[in-house]
């Protein structure tokens, strides 16, 4: 088990981290301008949810295959950087009506909560962060390692959630205020669009 001290410094560090600039916050703040705040926190969500999957492979030692892989890490992050092509193409292709409705219908809940978990599960470099994050704070005398690590994790799902809830929010908001113009939509699914492109450049260019 955690101590408090160290579940409220890990907090702390935490929340920290989910402030920073990084893909799952652009996507986020993306996907919550493009479809409302309610998209924001579902696909919130699912990047919480595809969080359980890389605390679960640091507990399990299946987090060090990527760090000591060279072609399961650039099999993986090949297939994020094609995920988050195809989103870009999808969000070219959505037709905006002239008052500014996209002539679509939104996308399902379930299609924004999974593509939070894909977001998440197809970067290897979450696991290879947790791998070397949460051992910091776990301690072999208060008990057994993997069960800290699933602690650790959970406290860094319940910071990501909050913060990242908050900028669904804004961003939701923010968008559906701006949505009421055709012209400015298309310039949003046109930016939301190079966000999807750069994030999958830079998952394709990074390393291990």
């Amino acid at each position: 088990m955690l101590t408090a001290e160290t579940a409220v410094v890990f907090f702390s560090a935490s929340v920290l981290l989910a402030l920073a600039p990084g893909p799952d916050i652009l996507f986020v703040l993306a996907q919550s301008a493009l479809h409302g705040r309610n998209a924001g926190f579902l696909v919130t969500l699912g990047l919480c949810t595809g969080l359980l999957g890389h605390t679960a492979a640091v507990a399990i030692g299946v987090a060090a295959v990527f760090q000591a892989s060279a072609v399961a890490f650039t099999v993986l992050k090949l297939a994020g950087a094609a995920y988050l092509l195809w989103l870009a193409w999808q969000v070219l292709r959505t037709p905006v009506e002239e008052q500014g409705e996209v002539a679509a219908p939104s996308a399902p809940p379930g299609v924004l909560y999974r593509r939070g978990i894909l977001m998440n599960l197809t970067n290897p470099k979450v696991s290879i962060f947790f791998l070397a994050f949460l051992p910091q704070f776990a301690d072999p005398v208060r008990g057994s390692i993997p069960l800290q690590m699933v602690e650790l994790g959970a406290l860094f799902m319940l910071a990501t959630a909050l913060v990242f809830g908050a900028i669904a929010a804004l961003a939701g908001t923010l968008g559906q205020a701006l949505a009421r113009s055709a012209r400015i939509r298309k310039v949003m699914n046109r930016v939301a669009a190079a966000v999807f492109a750069g994030l999958a450049l830079r998952l394709i260019a990074s390393g291990r």
